[in-house]
């Protein structure tokens, strides 16, 4: 589920909350993303983690933001504490397409039993979807019934 093409002007939206650290843009596509779903379909809101590094060199997760207000939105938890990104990656952005799924292979980890648990899962932006998939993997490894992906933009081909 995307909110918007990565296009101007959603890709300026993107990069005044990714690295522009404006944070209320995560409030408002947080919201505009609660219009869009039923709450009823999801047990469960997941951010999309960073590796703690990154954290630490951004100083936030704009994921995480996103969610922490879908959540409050759809009376949803959005838990940052199921999944984790265990090994660091070079950005995704400055990799060829072809070379994306090989990177975020194996860097997420997941602490919880998601038996039966309907996911939604919160990222930025959605270029090739290898990062999302990985991630969806690992979860329905540990028992997800369904992962869908809700993003503010997605990159489509032209």
């Amino acid at each position: 589920i995307s909110l918007f093409r990565y296009d101007f002007p959603a890709d300026r939206i993107v990069h005044a909350l990714k690295y522009g650290h404006q944070l209320a843009v995560a409030k408002w596509c947080g919201q505009r993303l609660a219009e869009r779903l039923d709450p009823s379909e999801f047990d469960l809101i997941l951010p999309l983690p960073l590796h703690p590094e990154r954290l630490r060199q951004r100083g936030f997760n704009q994921s995480a933001e996103i969610a922490r207000e879908l959540g409050k939105c759809l009376f949803l938890k959005a838990d940052r504490s199921i999944v984790l990104r265990t090994r660091a990656t070079p950005p995704q952005a400055e990799l060829p397409h072809k070379e994306r799924r090989k990177n975020v292979r194996g860097a997420f980890e997941c602490r919880a039993d998601l038996t039966g648990k309907r996911v939604l899962l919160i990222d930025d932006v959605l270029t090739t979807g290898a990062t999302a998939n990985e991630c969806a993997r690992v979860l329905k490894l540990h028992g997800a019934a369904s992962v869908t992906v809700a993003v503010i933009a997605r990159a489509l081909r032209d």
